[in-house]
């Protein structure tokens, strides 16, 4: 199958379109035909050996931590999932990612693709809804009621933060925009 390898640790350049093997389903995966992926700030940190003591790899590796796409095979032990089906996922991050034509993931890390979604849009979901799960719930133990300021609403992270936080019942204020004060004597 195709996949873009990380040869090692280092810039771009350690990236590359390469024939690797099809992953086998272990007991507890399913091999997904990967339809999207998406990109994010992990990759390059891991590329750039950031998570240098935290995260070891052996290369080739394939990055890519967010996918969609259809089940083409399940593991022997593997129960949730058919061929056929649709689905999203956030794969185990210590094993090879989502820059590929399959991945093989453990069923507990798969959901259902809900059918609202493009495979775009759904393997844009998983990676920063985990982010902003964690961030809200997990540290800071946001309930119903209180009030959480959330920057960069616009992005990723941020706007998926501002749903959860408002579907717990979270007020989360409204941004005030001021246009721009241009004097008159400007020479703009």
């Amino acid at each position: 199958m195709k996949a873009v390898i990380m040869k090692g640790y280092g810039g771009p350049e350690q990236m590359e379109l390469a024939d690797v093997p099809k992953p086998k389903p272990g007991d507890r995966d399913v091999l997904i035909e990967v339809h999207a992926t998406s990109v994010n700030p992990v990759d390059w940190k891991i590329r750039e050996d950031y998570l240098k003591g935290f995260l070891e790899y052996d290369f080739p590796l394939i990055l890519g931590f967010d996918v969609a796409g259809i089940v083409v095979e399940t593991g022997s032990q593997a129960s949730r999932f058919q061929p056929g089906d649709k689905v999203f996922s956030r794969p185990d991050i210590q094993r090879n990612g989502a820059y590929a034509e399959y991945i093989a993931v453990d069923e507990s890390y798969v959901a259902p693709k809900p059918d609202n979604l493009s495979f775009e849009e759904a393997a844009s979901v998983p990676l920063v809804a985990l982010t902003a799960w964690q961030s809200l719930f997990d540290f800071a133990g946001l309930n119903e009621g209180q009030k959480v300021l959330i920057h960069a609403g616009a992005g990723g992270v941020g706007s998926m933060g501002i749903q959860l936080a408002k579907h717990t019942g979270a007020h989360v204020p409204e941004p005030t925009w001021r246009p721009l004060a241009v004097p008159e004597t400007s020479t703009w």
